[in-house]
């Protein structure tokens, strides 16, 4: 699992109420496919794989993690936590790091669903 220091970073100066939870997920995230990285963007943890995959939002003074899937929509498959009807984003919410493990095989094949997609499915730009 790779791992940036721009994000050990984000983590030392939010000192956030969830962190352990932010951790497990990020963690999850990570080791689900290794292609998959993580960058500070907007003030917040992403996650991303040839495009943007996954951000934590309103992470500032919750104490549930709220991970936002940007375009959500195209993720192919049916899964039980994840939340949302509109025409892109998805949410997947976790109480504790607890929460989050019971959740890490569902969590693991969302990823992995994401990248299997072709750049044009993500609605990414193709690399050159």
């Amino acid at each position: 699992m790779k791992t940036s220091p721009d994000v050990e970073r984000w983590f030392a100066e939010k000192k956030l109420p969830a962190e352990p939870t932010i951790r497990r997920v990020r963690e999850i995230i990570l080791r689900a496919d290794r292609r998959m990285t993580e960058f500070v963007k907007y003030g917040t943890l992403t996650f991303g794989y040839e495009g943007d995959f996954a951000t934590f939002v309103q992470v500032s003074n919750k104490k549930q993690v709220s991970l936002m899937f940007n375009r959500g929509a195209r993720i192919p498959g049916k899964f039980a936590h994840l939340e949302g009807t509109g025409p892109s984003a998805r949410f997947i919410r976790f109480a504790d790091p607890a929460e989050a493990q019971a959740r890490s095989a569902e969590l693991s094949k969302i990823v992995a669903a994401w990248c299997s997609l072709t750049p044009a499915e993500r609605g990414s730009a193709k690399k050159v």
